[in-house]
This record gives structure tokens, sequence and C-alpha cells, in this order.
């Protein structure tokens, strides 16, 4: 019998907020894994970096404020070191998590690159909001170099920056050829790096990928099995924050979609884990989505727990 490949798409819960959360949390979301390893599955798994690149982007800047021969690191850079410092951390404990239960398994980590449209409507009208409060003095500095601002009032001001949509994971074939090896794969950490292709070069965007949608794209790109969201809650929710709330165990794409017609599905939250859901049925419909929590996965892959959406 062949492995099951899943996607497994990692929300903050899994990672922390700081450095030092970073270290406790990715201990446990390795045992999490581990478990999905020991059930046979091949796991390509992708993660959420929102507090890791914003502190990433808080600290060049303060650096270039501090030591005025440095220059401050656009955000394709800071969502380069982002990838790279939560894929380090993921692998290492999920290798020694492995390890002591007698699994020997390659754990790697791809910088991965995904291309985005210059033309895409979400670079003329910005809505991630990242980095350090700004006086109104520095904002109007970011306004004048072509950068949107927002003030948050009582607080100052801060960067926000456009969340385009996918089009090409550029080093796909890389990670195809690891997942079709059985080796655990980390990539598209983030949402990916967002670039721009330019004459044959890639060129960073001054942007951001909802790390949901970029979920769907590469379980679709995968040809994955199933594609497993963990999130902060074990299940998808009717009438979620009410006290008629009732989890949903199974739906389709059709009743999916009709339950965010009936906006069923909070924007930014549980929202674009269902478009990505539909957005990779679409594409696999032979495939199927599990939304539950990281607490929650072991029971769920057994059907105990969790939110199964089929095509």
């Amino acid at each position: 019998m062949s492995k099951k490949k899943a996607v497994v798409s990692l929300g903050h819960e899994a990672l922390g907020y700081t450095t030092t959360e970073q270290w406790d949390a990715v201990k446990v979301t390795a045992k999490a894994l581990a478990d999905l390893v020991a059930a046979d599955y091949q796991l390509t798994i992708t993660h959420s970096n929102g507090p890791q690149v914003s502190m990433i982007h808080k600290a060049m800047t303060e650096l270039r404020r501090v030591y005025i021969d440095y220059t401050p690191a656009p955000m394709c850079v800071c969502s380069a070191m982002s990838q790279g410092y939560v894929g380090y951390d993921i692998q290492n404990a999920l290798r020694a998590e492995l390890l002591s239960r007698g699994i020997s398994k390659a754990v790697s980590t791809i910088l991965t690159q995904v291309t985005v449209d210059p033309y895409d409507e979400a670079f003329y009208e910005p809505t991630k909001v990242i980095g350090r409060y700004m006086s109104k003095e520095d904002a109007e500095i970011e306004v004048k170099k072509g950068n949107y601002v927002v003030e948050e009032p009582g607080k100052g001001f801060r960067r926000v920056v456009a969340a385009p949509k996918p089009i090409d994971i550029v080093e796909i074939d890389a990670i195809r050829t690891l997942a079709d090896a059985d080796q655990v794969v980390i990539a598209c950490g983030g949402g990916g790096i967002p670039v721009i292709e330019q004459n044959h070069a890639l060129k960073g965007a001054s942007a951001v990928i909802e790390k949901d949608s970029i979920a769907g794209k590469l379980a679709g790109d995968l040809n994955a099995d199933e594609l497993i969201i963990l999130t902060g809650v074990p299940a998808v929710y009717r009438n979620f924050g009410k006290e008629n709330q009732e989890p949903i165990a199974n739906m389709t794409v059709a009743q999916a979609k009709e339950l965010i017609a009936q906006g069923e599905f909070e924007e930014g939250t549980m929202l674009p884990k269902i478009e990505a859901s539909i957005a990779y049925l679409e594409k696999n419909p032979q495939g199927s989505v599990l939304i539950t929590s990281l607490d929650a996965v072991s029971d769920a892959i057994k059907g105990k727990n969790g939110t199964v959406i089929t095509a």
C-alpha cells in the first residue's frame, strides 16, 4: 500500500509569536507531525510567518535607524529570513521527535519563491499590517518612498503591504522530487517569497502571500491525496462564536460555497481556509481536506474529530 501524500498547513498556534515561544511550540508541533508520519503519511509542510516576518522587519528597520550605513531589508528578504529560521526550528524538532521513535527520515526546508502578478489588484489596496509602530513623521517618510501606511488610533502608524494571489511555485519540481522520495519537506513558508518575473529574472515584491492560499495551491500542484489545515479550533463550525454553534463533520465543495454565500465564515480567519480547500478540490477532485486543530489531528485522521471537505 502506497503512502498517503498530504500537505500540512501550520497556523500561528503551531509556532508561537516570539523566538523563545517558537522553540517550545515546535516541540509540541513535532509530536503531532510525527504522529502523521507514523500513520504512514508522506508530509509536505507549509506554515504561517506573520509574527516572525513582522519581528524581522522591525529588527532590520531599527538596525538602519541606529546604524545609518546599513540598508533596510526589503519585505522579500525579511520573508526569506523568516522561512529559513522557522524551517530550521521545525525540521530540527521534527527530526529529533522522529528519531526518538526509531524513525530515520530526512527533513528538509526549501527556500521557496512564488510568482505574483504585478498588476494584481491587491497592490492597489494593500491590507496586511506589518512592522513597528511609527510616528507621523516616520510614516510620512514611508509614504514618500511609495509605501502605504495605516494609522491605529492611540498607537501610531504602521506599514501595510499587499497580499496578491500566487501564480506559480518556482521550486515546485524540487519539492516534488523530495516528496516523491518519501522525505518530509518544509516549503512555501509564510506563503512563499513573493517575486515578479522580469525578463527571466525574479525580482522580490513588497508583499506577502496568504498562507492558506499557497497551501491549497501546493496541495494541488503536488496532486496530494489530502490537504490538512491545522488551526486554532478542532473543526469548522456553523454559527461560530454563538450559543448555537455546532461543528460541521463533513461538507462538499457545493455546500462550502453555499455557506460562504450565507456569510458563515469570518474573513481573515476561517474563510481563507475554506477558499483554499475549494481551490485544491476543484483541481484535485479525488482528494480530501481535513480542517482541525494541532492537538486534535491524531483523532481527526481516524474520523473522531475535525471537518472533512470533499468534492
